[in-house]
């Protein structure tokens, strides 16, 4: 921790629809750790823009009339911090569903006071309620990433104003996968992003259908695709690796095994071998990190299976780009 710590250089941008008492939780877990909430609010009809009013937090209600998008929810509460707070050095995003660490502003603005060329730093991520569903277990484990020097952050990160400045911002026109592409443009400045070993945020995902989530791994898949054709053509060939392996997964080896399954049996059956033992490979790497063979079970099979739903993500942003036609949000609540 730093000696230094003021929560007047930094501001905290909130963005949501319609989470009611979630809403409530986050407001209060961090308004007391900066100098201004910033709630960003699109078209809740349960009372969230009231009650955030009466917590304290300045309301912004989007324009509806525009296509939604999370970043532009973000760009907006980031323009009101810049036309009303000139002197506020770091912005904490978090989506409304969470609610943040009480250690957490400290220890993220720490890092950034004493790391000067780093834009953003987030923490851990955790699921409020994993034991409720095996989808909220799911996004448990996909969110315990790897700490260090990372390419990219998610929703829920700390981050230095200046640098979000000198990239304009989030890409409002990103329907997903909007935080990747920012620290993407970020890291071409030559910024850096770090991961830190500390709790962060709390989130609740609630998520009890299988349906839910499908559409959030579609999601991930046009996320995938969009950012590929934006930035894949760069050294690093962002996304490119995991757009081919969707397909690979989703596409060539489905394909292969309907080409093969009336004339040489025997091939085909090796190629439905293939998805098993991805699993297994994907299964070993969990439980080495620390996961029961359960989890690690559940995980991995979920990881091949999402393939499919990424595919279809891919195939709504290819055909987007053909018939000039805006992919409409996806989203899973």
């Amino acid at each position: 921790m730093t000696s230094n710590y003021s929560k007047s250089a930094i501001a905290l941008i909130a963005i949501g629809r319609n989470e009611g008492q979630r809403l409530l939780d986050c407001i209060k877990s961090c308004i007391h750790c900066v100098d201004k909430v910033i709630y960003v609010d699109s078209g809740s009809n349960d009372g969230s823009v009231d009650n955030a009013s009466l917590l304290g937090a300045e309301v912004i209600s989007l324009d509806m009339t525009l296509p939604f998008t999370a970043a532009r929810a973000r760009n907006a509460g980031l323009a009101w911090v810049q036309n009303h707070m000139p002197d506020i050095e770091y912005i904490q995003f978090v989506d409304g569903d969470c609610y943040v660490d009480e250690q957490w502003i400290e220890t993220g603005y720490s890092f950034l006071c004493q790391n000067h060329d780093y834009a953003v730093v987030c923490g851990r991520r955790k699921e409020k309620y994993p034991e409720h569903s095996l989808y909220n277990k799911l996004c448990d484990i996909e969110w315990n990433s790897p700490i260090g020097d990372a390419k990219n952050c998610g929703g829920d990160a700390l981050y230095r104003i200046t640098a979000l400045q000198e990239v304009y911002g989030f890409n409002p026109n990103l329907i997903a996968g909007e935080e990747p592409d920012l620290c993407f443009r970020m890291r071409k400045q030559g910024w850096k992003v770090f991961r830190y070993d500390a709790p962060m945020t709390y989130h609740d995902a609630d998520m009890t259908r299988f349906s839910q989530w499908w559409k959030r791994a579609t999601r991930s898949g046009h996320a995938y695709a969009e950012g590929m054709y934006l930035h894949g053509r760069s050294p690093e060939r962002y996304y490119v690796k995991d757009s081919i392996s969707i397909w690979i997964w989703g596409f060539i080896i489905p394909l292969l095994i309907t080409g093969l399954v009336f004339s040489v049996s025997w091939y085909c059956f090796l190629l439905v071998l293939l998805y098993p033992l991805q699993v297994y490979k994907i299964m070993r790497y969990q439980h080495k990190r620390g996961y029961t063979w359960q989890d690690s079970l559940l995980y991995s099979s979920f990881c091949v299976l999402g393939k499919f739903a990424q595919l279809t993500g891919q195939l709504k942003f290819f055909w987007g780009v053909v018939t000039g036609k805006r992919t409409k949000l996806i989203e899973y609540k």
